[in-house]
């Protein structure tokens, strides 16, 4: 295996994927010279400003003296105090319930986050563990035409305040396909073990987001872990076993789809189409297709997963340390996928005097993901499509025999994260100080080899590496003054370093010798002899390499006054290597206000326990993902023919050219920005046993890229122009009520509740023009980004009669030129020309829900306990391109691309295709046509998604006398995805894409049980 030095300089290695007219390195070597003096880095755990704390009581959330502790709890994030709630209301809000989410076997922190906060939404389109997930924030900033505008508009995740990294999309430069990442392709999101979590945070204010910087644009993700404490030793135990059940589904075979296809044939097939018809199904005594669809059990099956977690604490008031070890198995109950995930971490905290702490963390992951043996997924990093008339056949024993040619493969696919971080944290009196260095890094590898008996006698082997790392510096000072008896000021000002790299090689070949050679052809040293080990094999080389920095300066103030308000303001500076020269900078500047109302007019006596607002205005910077942009016109490897972005223009040799596919960068790029207003409700009532919290927003972002079209004669498919601008505007609701607080017989009941309501709207384009059309998509000023661009059928043409004439020429509707015809698909003619075509599409539908979240509730009678949880996404609508293409069968099998895929699960009834009209699958009209609301499906859903029963042995075993240490034990028993309600036609309304396409290949979320003991002593 590879091996790469965490940080080091490989010089060796050519980014020869691009090549820019400018050295974008200068801004970092400048930035670096001047920043090089502030050393130490900013502790993202805050201290509070009593000398006297103890050291292991270090949290993310300062308990601050000023003035008021009880009521406002400021958030101390990169050294700056941040706009938050009271801290009465923090845990309804705007945290994950850990309770909820620490008893499941959730494997991500997208799983954990699902349906727990309000405003996010979490995209699931496989049940496939380790599989990519996405969160967004109060909807989406761009449409999602793409994998790099999904990167862009996800929110980012923060670990004990050290930004996550994320796999770059630049490499789905090389790939002719985005299903998924080259690379092992696993979810870093899923190294996060749920046992070493002590708090999720959703930070979505704008003051808070604009302290984080830029990176923080789409939302920001606060994740605290456990960390040392002082005081007498803690050993913490958790640990589960289970099945993931495998789903009833209804198996078909040929006999099915003959039937299926009967009606289509008998109407209108003419003899040379009946000649036609497919192998697989013109003879029904082949047993092979019209025998027994057995093949179920291979397929699908229970699984076995489990998780051991373990921890230990201790240390004293001056030092202390925590350690935690966990390994974990999660298993999907399809296609024999899992991911193995193993997880160390050591937190030690040191205080040599009172008013000086040192603090580090540790922490790797390892895991290891078994993936999917999906046709269409390895088809298409082989680049090679076979004849896809036929597919994998519906018995068992031959697929067994299919199966088994596995065993000669290889699919190694491993995912390595380190993070840490060494804080300094000084309180002297009213000046404190906050210095921390970090380090995110994560890397990926992948070995594979697929033999000739996968692929018409020719076998394929790849092989990929990759990481992306992280390097911070942070510095803050502040200082409070006393204005008064009944008011404090607090200034701060700091600084912020990011460094970041980007890295792969990855090569693939083909035509070895045999079946037994199956190389490694990257090898770590490209100095070396070997580095490309041919060995028979025709080997093509990839390296990319991208790297950009991000300096920051900012200051900030908070004014506290009398217990009941708070008014904060930053100013932020940031700089950006990913910019053009001329535009590297950006100003960003927030502010809030926080005023409790109850304490300042309420009475004790008041049924209204608790009232305040907040009010808060950001502009955000919006970074670049990539360095593309930051030079203007560029030269690419662009030269590849038939959608084939890797092989070169002539002889093999790779050659670069104009981006005249990947679109024209210009000059005089901007900085994106985002504009953000929240104003927010806090109300208690029934002395808060209902808390009820609302928050208003709207977001404005401005200045964003976007591919315009120019005129065909440049050679260029479309140059990135800015302007683009989108609004959302929305509501986030929470709800927590003590209905039954506990009693002397022990009967307790809490109920929670979350929502979101989102719209969007597209308000500009570039250069003021009014509409954009982009592949298969069209956007429209005055019009939501994320809906569909389709035509609307009306039914069909029974006879020719129905058709409608242009009384001008005497011609018939037509589509495009081609006259419809009885059979054909009655398309509504919006502007009246008696021609159907993209003008009378229409924008219609939503892939982004306009209402999603989660409610629950939590039931106690002695020590038992019964917590159930559910999750809704409502107004979300698909494009069921599953559908599409089963009907359209006659295109399907003669176009022989990659949507002619056939898995093993064509021989599964997904939906019920009955419901739709018989068209004229042969008409040169295409009738099945995917862009048409026919195939526009309702994919609103409500989900049982846990069930747990608890039993807390603790006072059971404390009343015996059998232990005086034990302080908790929690027997319980948790099912998962238990129920789904749902008007969606196909098996599963979250198994679409990000773009809202379900095209059925998508692992079902499988459900499961487990049964868990939580010790604590």
């Amino acid at each position: 295996m590879r091996r790469i030095e965490l940080f080091r300089k490989d010089k060796t290695n050519i980014k020869y994927m691009r090549k820019s007219f400018c050295n974008t390195n200068g801004l970092g070597k400048l930035l670096l010279g001047g920043i090089v003096v502030l050393f130490t880095s900013t502790s993202l755990q805050a201290q509070t400003d009593s000398t006297s704390k103890k050291v292991g009581q270090a949290k993310t959330e300062s308990k601050e003296k000023a003035p008021s502790s009880d009521t406002i709890a400021p958030v101390v994030t990169s050294g700056v105090v941040l706009q938050t709630l009271s801290a009465k209301f923090k845990h309804v809000a705007n945290d994950v319930q850990m309770s909820n989410v620490n008893t499941k076997p959730f494997i991500s922190l997208q799983q954990l986050v699902k349906g727990n906060l309000a405003g996010v939404y979490v995209q699931e389109p496989t049940g496939e563990p380790g599989a990519d997930q996405n969160i967004f924030v109060r909807g989406i900033s761009s449409p999602l035409l793409n994998k790099q505008a999904l990167f862009d508009n996800q929110a980012v995740v923060f670990l004990n305040g050290i930004p996550l990294t994320r796999d770059n999309p630049f490499a789905y430069e090389i790939q002719q396909y985005d299903f998924n990442r080259i690379g092992p392709a696993t979810n870093l999101l899923a190294a996060i073990n749920t046992s070493n979590i002590e708090s999720i945070e959703l930070i979505k204010d704008p003051v808070t987001l604009a302290a984080l910087g830029p990176i923080a644009a789409n939302g920001a993700i606060w994740i605290t872990t456990k960390n040392a404490k002082s005081g007498f030793r803690e050993i913490s135990v958790n640990t589960y076993f289970g099945t993931v059940l495998k789903p009833n589904i209804t198996p078909i075979n040929a006999a099915f789809e003959n039937k299926f296809r009967t009606p289509f044939y008998n109407e209108y097939a003419a003899n040379g189409d009946r000649t036609n018809y497919p192998t697989f199904l013109r003879d029904s005594t082949n047993a092979d297709y019209y025998g027994p669809a057995n093949w179920t059990d291979k397929y699908y099956k229970n699984s076995q997963i489990y998780s051991v977690d373990l921890s230990l604490t201790g240390g004293s008031e001056r030092a202390n340390f925590r350690f935690f070890a966990g390994a974990t198995k999660n298993a999907g109950n399809a296609d024999a996928t899992s991911l193995d995930r193993y997880t160390g971490s050591f937190f030690i905290n040191v205080a040599p005097v009172k008013w000086l702490m040192v603090s580090s963390m540790i922490t790797y992951n390892r895991m290891d993901r078994a993936r999917n043996r999906n046709i269409r997924d390895r088809l298409a990093e082989q680049r090679y499509l076979p004849d896809l008339t036929n597919p994998l056949t519906p018995n068992k024993e031959l697929y067994s025999n299919y199966l088994n040619e596995f065993d000669k493969s290889i699919d190694k696919n491993i995912t390595n994260t380190l993070q840490g971080y060494v804080a300094l944290s000084a309180n002297l009196n009213k000046v404190s100080y906050n210095g921390r260095i970090g380090f995110d890094y994560n890397e990926g590898t992948r070995d594979v080899f697929w033999p000739t008996t996968l692929l018409e006698k020719n076998n394929f082997v790849s092989n990929y590496f990759g990481y992306n790392q992280r390097f911070i510096v942070s510095n803050s000072l502040s200082y409070t003054f006393d204005l008064n008896s009944n008011g404090k000021l607090r200034v701060e000002g700091g600084q912020n370093f990011w460094a970041d790299v980007y890295k792969y090689d990855y090569a693939y070949a083909y035509n070895g010798p045999n079946d037994f050679i199956k190389i490694n052809v990257v090898n770590g040293n490209p100095g070396a002899e070997d580095y490309l080990q041919t060995r028979g094999f025709r080997v093509y080389y990839f390296p990319s390499r991208m790297q950009n920095k991000l300096a920051s300066f900012y200051g900030n103030a908070s004014w506290f006054l009398d217990d009941n308000l708070k008014i904060s303001a930053l100013v932020r500076r940031d700089g950006s290597s990913n910019m053009q020269p001329d535009n590297r900078w950006f100003t960003s500047y927030s502010a809030g206000a926080e005023y409790d109302i109850h304490k300042k007019v309420m009475r004790p006596e008041s049924k209204i326990s608790a009232l305040s607002v907040t009010a808060s205005w950001g502009r955000l910077g919006k970074l670049l993902n990539d360095d593309r942009f930051n030079a203007g016109p560029q030269y690419r490897v662009d030269l590849g023919w038939t959608g084939e972005p890797t092989i070169g223009s002539y002889a093999g040799i790779p050659g670069v050219s104009r981006p005249y596919s990947a679109g024209w960068v210009g000059y005089g790029i901007p900085w994106a920005y985002s504009d953000q207003l929240n104003v927010g409700v806090r109300l208690g009532l029934l002395q808060d046993r209902l808390k009820i919290t609302a928050d208003i927003y709207n977001r404005d972002d401005k200045q964003m890229l976007i591919t315009v079209p120019v005129p065909a004669e440049t050679g260029y498919t479309g140059a990135y122009k800015s302007g683009l601008e989108v609004n959302n505007k929305g509501v986030d609701l929470s709800i927590l009520a003590d209905i039954l607080p506990e009693q002397k017989k022990g009967l307790s009941w809490i109920f929670t509740a979350n929502a979101n309501f989102n719209k969007n709207k597209l308000v500009a384009l570039p250069g003021g023009i009014d509409e954009v059309i982009l592949g298969a998509n069209k956007l429209e000023v005055g019009k939501q980004i994320d809906a569909f661009w389709i035509l609307q059928n009306e039914g069909i043409y029974k006879t020719s009669a129905e058709i409608p004439v242009n009384p001008a020429t005497n011609l018939p509707l037509s589509y495009q030129g081609v006259a419809l015809k009885a059979g054909d698909p009655r398309w509504k003619d919006t502007n009246g020309d008696y021609v159907i075509n993209d003008k009378d599409k229409v924008l219609k539908g939503n892939y982004m829900p306009k209402a999603s979240g989660g409610f629950g509730s939590n039931f106690g009678y002695k020590n038992f306990s019964l917590d159930v949880q559910f999750y809704f996404v409502l107004g979300r609508d698909v494009l069921n391109q599953y559908a599409a293409t089963r009907l359209d069968f006659v295109n399907t099998e003669s176009n022989n691309d990659i949507n002619s895929v056939k898995e093993i699960t064509y021989w599964e009834k997904k939906m019920d295709l009955s419901g739709y009209p018989v068209y004229n699958p042969w008409s040169d009209v295409v009738p099945y046509r995917q862009s048409q609301d026919l195939f526009l499906d309702d994919a609103s859903f409500l989900k049982l998604r846990s069930l747990t029963l608890g039993y807390d042995l603790s006072k059971l075993i404390l009343k015996k006398g059998n232990s005086n240490t034990v302080r908790k034990t929690l027997v319980y028993v948790t099912g998962t995805n238990l129920l789904t309600m749902t008007k969606f036609k196909g098996d599963d309304p979250e198994l679409a894409g990000y773009n809202g396409i379900y095209n059925g290949y998508g692992l079902r979320i499988p459900a499961s049980v487990i049964v868990g003991v939580k010790l604590d002593l």
